[in-house]
């Protein structure tokens, strides 16, 4: 199993994700998709990734310029560039993928996507968001937004 994520790197939300048995540039271009369409239009906004060939590829470079993205990716060899991501893998990994093993790639991916939506988003409270979930935080920082236009 392959899951690429795109995270708002403001709220720590998960924005969009794919799970799939293939990492192909499907994978990455539906979770681009999938985030696009929670968040509306973001021309301009940055989109930081790896150097994997998913993210090297036509389709995603495509994707990105389609919607007004700017693609920007880590050099190699150099972790900290993606910390963002590698911190939210490295939870993941913890708190589901080693917690069992997994019968069938159905039931590992319920338990990815109940992770993410139900803890990650909802009930993970984190230090860089004043202890607020990326949920509560995106709340409350839109409210003041919404009452000044």
């Amino acid at each position: 199993m392959y899951l690429s994520a795109v995270k708002d790197v403001c709220s720590n939300r998960i924005v969009g994700y794919s799970i799939d048995s293939r990492m192909k540039s499907r994978l990455a271009v539906t979770a681009l998709t999938n985030a696009l369409a929670r968040r509306g239009d973001v021309a301009g906004c940055v989109v930081h990734t790896d150097r994997g060939s998913q993210f090297r590829s036509r389709k995603f470079v495509r994707a990105l310029a389609h919607h007004g993205l700017t693609g920007s990716m880590g050099r190699v060899g150099a972790a900290g560039d993606n910390a963002a991501m590698e911190s939210f893998f490295a939870l993941l990994q913890n708190n589901v993928l080693d917690r069992q093993t997994w019968s069938t790639r159905d039931e590992l991916r319920i338990a990815i996507v109940t992770w993410i939506e139900r803890t990650y988003h909802r009930r993970r409270r984190q230090v860089a968001l004043g202890r607020l979930t990326p949920i509560e935080y995106e709340v409350i920082m839109s409210t003041p937004a919404s009452q000044a236009a």
